[in-house]
């Protein structure tokens, strides 16, 4: 539980009625540039998937266009949930509590929502079954989908610092770097350490089906994702707004009744 301690400033009806006026302008010129930038992913060149992945399913063995279960359109969520963890990230599980309120609806939208980690097939499921999900979640243990998406990594590339993650590549040794304590934490909550527990990250990317070809048209990684985590968009509105002071959250069957 946060603390309510923000600043605050009280004042009459018709005062914030004239800033609620002015805020009103700036959110319709963020909703103008939100569809903006919309376009802008929407206009990215379609690129050519030429690989064949393989992943282990609920109905089997299956490949990417399997993935689509008939539909044109495929979004892959990127849960961080490594082979050797014994429970799936927290933070990509907040986000996941929202999968199942929408899935349905992207379904009818021609549009299939799919999440795929590295764990083995048996982790994910019970995990699910633990967290009361429904969404199709797929394991690409067998295969190179979640390198070759720049999700998961190797320890080679973690202990020279070549990891290209968000579009940047680089970053501190693991051997050297402090990890922030909200990492430190979710490894443990992981049952894992910070190396194995960073050696998978987050993301979402989507696909398309046209002229009998699959073409990847669009990932996004770390805050851009921001957008896909429910909670924050309504704590954005909430009066004291996102309020934190490190990570708060914790999967949902763990916050005190």
């Amino acid at each position: 539980m946060t603390t309510n301690t923000m600043p605050y400033r009280t004042g009459t009806r018709e005062e914030w009625m004239a800033a609620r006026l002015d805020l009103l302008e700036a959110e319709k010129a963020l909703t103008r540039q939100s569809d903006a930038v919309a376009r802008q992913r929407q206009a990215l060149p379609w690129v050519p998937v030429e690989k064949t992945y393989r992943f282990d399913t609920e109905q089997g063995p299956a490949t990417l266009e399997d993935l689509f279960a008939g539909r044109t359109q495929l979004l892959v969520y990127h849960f961080m949930f490594g082979p050797d963890y014994a429970a799936g990230c927290p933070s990509c599980s907040m986000i996941a509590d929202g999968f199942d309120g929408f899935a349905v609806h992207l379904a009818n939208h021609d549009v299939t929502l799919m999440a795929v980690s590295r764990a083995p097939l048996g982790k994910l499921l019970a995990y699910r079954a633990r967290m009361g999900w429904r969404f199709p979640w797929a394991s690409s243990a067998a295969g190179d989908f979640s390198f070759d998406f720049n999700v998961s990594f190797t320890e080679e590339q973690q202990e020279a610092g070549t990891i290209e993650y968000n579009y940047r590549q680089g970053g501190a040794r693991m051997k050297t770097a402090k990890p922030p304590e909200a990492v430190r934490q979710f490894a443990a909550t992981c049952g894992t350490d910070v190396p194995t527990y960073t050696r998978d990250r987050p993301g979402v990317s989507a696909f398309a089906r046209r002229d009998g070809r699959i073409h990847h048209t669009y990932s996004a990684y770390a805050r851009g994702l921001d957008a896909l985590w429910g909670a924050y968009q309504w704590l954005d509105r909430a009066p004291l707004g996102r309020n934190e002071n490190g990570a708060w959250w914790r999967r949902h069957d763990e916050y005190a009744r």
